[in-house]
C-alpha cells in the first residue's frame, strides 16, 4: 500500500504566535513579526480577528474584520515606509451617570 501524494498547500498566510508585543505571520515559508508599536491598529484586536487574515494578491495582506490592508514590503522594509500610524487603540467610552427621575 502506498500513501497518497500530499496536496498543494492552500494556506498562504498564517498567524503563528501572538504576544503582548506583537504577532508573527508565516507568509510563504518566511516568518515576519508585526510589533504593536509599529502597527497599533492590531493591539486590541481579538485573536479571532488577528487570525482572520487574507492574501488577496501577491505582497498584500488584508484583515476583513479590522478593515486593515498592509503591503508585505512594509513589514520587510519598514525603513522604506517611514510613516507609522498615529492611530491609538480605541478606549472604552466613559459613561456619565445620569439619574432618571420620574
Amino acid at each position: 500500500m502506498t500513501s497518497a501524494k500530499l496536496g498543494k498547500r492552500i494556506l498562504q498566510v498564517e498567524v503563528t504566535n501572538v504576544s503582548s508585543h506583537g504577532f508573527w505571520l508565516l507568509i510563504g515559508g518566511k516568518e515576519r513579526f508585526l510589533a504593536f508599536e509599529q502597527f497599533p491598529w492590531f493591539r486590541d484586536a481579538s485573536i479571532k480577528a488577528l487570525t482572520n487574515v487574507e492574501f488577496p494578491s501577491p505582497h498584500h495582506l488584508y484583515w476583513p474584520e479590522l478593515d486593515v490592508d498592509i503591503a508585505v514590503e512594509s513589514i520587510d522594509h519598514p525603513d522604506r515606509f517611514p510613516l507609522v500610524s498615529k492611530a491609538r487603540p480605541n478606549k472604552p467610552s466613559q459613561r456619565t451617570r445620569k439619574t432618571a427621575r420620574r
